[in-house]
């Protein structure tokens, strides 16, 4: 059966309409993919670099607790209001972590201060008196990378004995 010329033109228009139509849903779709694809590369990129910061600190904490069981001389705190030092002396020379300016530095001997721990918020280094030992524990906060109201906030106990104060 053949068409007219009329109704040729009115099957066209109604296809072109049809196409316009499916082209704006198609960029609708992927307007909205995009827009996911974006949101979760986001949260990748927060969720790797959060976990930087742990791994981060769990090697400082590591450190710090191997300076410490090491540790044969007396352990001097220094506190200030703007920073916190412990002294740890050593045989083989002295090791001091010190806190200030949201960063955890550390000094072998009388070297400079080398930054160990960026973006801490809060630590502590406190002396805890149980039955025949003395032990440090090293509490660690660490900045948030969001401002989301799922994000977490990362704290850290470290805790250890210098080798002089374990029991026999």
């Amino acid at each position: 059966m053949k068409l007219t010329r009329t109704e040729r033109r009115t099957s066209l228009g109604i296809s072109l309409i049809e196409m316009l139509v499916y082209m704006s849903v198609l960029l609708v779709i992927l307007g909205v993919g995009y827009a996911a694809l974006y949101h979760s590369m986001s949260f990748s990129t927060a969720l790797r670099r959060s976990s930087d910061d742990i791994v981060n600190a769990l090697r400082a904490g590591e450190n710090w607790r191997a300076d410490l069981r090491a540790a044969t001389g007396p352990i001097q705190v220094e506190a200030t209001p703007d920073e916190q030092i412990i002294h740890l002396r050593k045989a083989r020379g002295a090791v001091s972590y010190r806190f200030a300016d949201n960063t955890v530095f550390r000094r072998l001997g009388n070297n400079e201060w080398l930054p160990v721990l960026a973006r801490v918020k809060a630590s502590t280094f406190t002396s805890e008196s149980r039955h025949n030992v003395t032990a440090w524990r090293w509490e660690l906060e660490l900045q948030t990378r969001t401002k989301r109201l799922n994000s977490m906030t990362p704290l850290f106990t470290f805790i250890a004995v210098p080798a002089g104060d374990s029991p026999k």
